[in-house]
């Protein structure tokens, strides 16, 4: 059977959180560009249900955030997922991007999911909202990232096709 791969791009982030807008802001931008194929692009904000829902649903999934890891402000992280059930069970009015994730993984979609995600510097709450400048320049190149592993994902699924 030759189907195209269903992909999904997910910023998660809350935009008044100063960098914790990263994902969101990486998505916007890569709605500028031309993602070819069945790439669906969506900004989740702090809508976890909503992503849970949607992982559910594609081929493969790459997940935008902010990743605390040590590293300094900017860092990017191209990060393969775990399937884990977190310890504090299932509670959707508690759900964090990590529980969203394990809970996806724990029921087997979607095939493939990769998290990129961004060592912030902040999360200091603003009503301007805005990225520190490490996270800001980060973006643009996270948008390549993104880019890149679609083209590999869709190149991969032609020559299995």
């Amino acid at each position: 059977m030759n189907r195209d791969l269903s992909i999904l791009v997910a910023g998660v982030g809350n935009i008044f959180f100063g960098d914790d807008a990263f994902g969101v802001e990486v998505v916007r931008r890569l709605r500028e560009n031309t993602l070819l194929g069945k790439v669906e692009v969506r900004d989740f904000g702090i809508r976890s249900i909503d992503l849970a829902y949607a992982l559910g649903r594609c081929d493969a999934a790459i997940v935008l955030d902010t990743v605390n890891r040590g590293g300094p402000p900017g860092t990017l992280y191209v990060l393969e997922p775990r399937a884990a059930v977190p310890n504090e069970g299932f509670e959707p009015h508690r759900l964090t991007p990590d529980h969203v994730l394990a809970w996806a993984l724990a029921g087997g979609a979607p095939k493939r999911l990769r998290v990129v995600g961004c060592e912030p510097a902040t999360f200091a709450p603003s009503e301007e909202g805005g990225l520190s400048e490490p996270v800001e320049l980060a973006v643009k190149e996270a948008v390549g990232l993104v880019e890149a592993l679609v083209r590999k994902w869709q190149e991969e699924a032609a020559r299995h096709a």
